[in-house]
């Protein structure tokens, strides 16, 4: 079966808001401290109010590529933010991110509300882990969970998430490796996964340079995963911000690659955004595509 694409537009948050948008920019507010930063999907004309100047912190894109922060009141090292029961670290980081994409909130409520109503024990996977978002969510309903990511240093702050959501007694394994070879060695482990869930960059090295393209590489991958997932499988997830990737790419390779062998489910694609509070309209931020089981 196959769902029409739509749009996850997020709400609920509390500590989070995406107070405005436009201009190639966005303002947002994390807790208490005010961000503005580059948002190249903001192309709309806007003209800026007094808002945008009342801000902590300014990401300012540098001519030459990359950019720095202009931090306008003294920050702490990192801060946090909370979500439902799930708490997570939040700091400026030298490539404008913050450690956190809140749009991926309806992607945790998707995945914890499956895990809770499976009624069985649920073992996830979470390639390109990142801070462990993710992870954090699956394992606060009560999955057991294994989060793999290239970065050593992402993998540590995943940690402190663990921590922050508490999770110390959580079965998490962190695994600094390349994602391809780690799924690979789960096969020949003979390892499976009752729910996987990726988020694959536009480019990306791993630990010993091993070179990854969503547009190569991405076939490949899902092919390999297909052969780790148990045989009463949840759900699997893709998460991408590749620029000129629809949705219904993500949609076609779900249905054409696990429909045939669990077609007991149903895929959809779509859309995430943030509702812009200054005006309701809705911010896009990446795409999805998933496959879910009908039990």
């Amino acid at each position: 079966m196959f769902v029409g694409d739509f749009m996850l537009r997020i709400s609920e948050w509390e500590a989070y808001e995406c107070i405005d948008a436009g201009n190639g920019e966005k303002l947002e507010r994390w807790g208490e401290v005010i961000l503005r930063r580059p948002e190249p999907q903001a192309m709309w004309g806007i003209k800026f109010d007094d808002n945008w100047n009342k801000i902590d912190g300014f990401y300012h894109r540098s001519d030459k590529g990359g950019g720095y922060w202009d931090f306008k009141s003294k920050l702490p090292s990192f801060w946090t933010v909370k979500y439902k029961n799930l708490v997570f670290k939040v700091t400026p980081t030298n490539f404008k991110h913050t450690g956190l994409f809140p749009e991926q909130a309806a992607n945790w409520d998707f995945m914890m509300d499956k895990i809770k109503n499976s009624g069985r024990a649920i073992k996830v996977l979470n390639l390109f882990a990142y801070t462990g978002a993710a992870s954090m969510a699956c394992a606060k309903a009560g999955a057991s969970v294994v989060q793999v990511d290239a970065s050593r240093g992402m993998t540590e702050w995943a940690k402190e998430n663990k921590h922050l959501c508490g999770l110390d007694d959580a079965n998490i394994r962190f695994i600094v490796d390349d994602v391809v070879k780690f799924v690979q060695r789960e096969y020949r482990r003979g390892n499976k996964y009752d729910a996987i869930v990726m988020d694959p960059p536009s480019y990306g090295r791993g630990p010993n340079k091993e070179v990854w393209k969503f547009e190569k590489n991405m076939t490949f991958l899902l092919e390999e995963c297909l052969k780790i997932m148990s045989d009463k499988p949840l759900f699997l997830l893709i998460n991408s911000y590749t620029t000129g990737i629809s949705n219904i790419v993500l949609a076609n390779m779900l249905k054409t690659m696990m429909l045939p062998l669990y077609p007991n489910g149903k895929v959809d694609s779509g859309e995430v955004g943030l509702k812009i509070t200054k005006n309701n309209l809705v911010l896009p931020c990446g795409i999805y595509g998933r496959w879910e089981s009908n039990d």
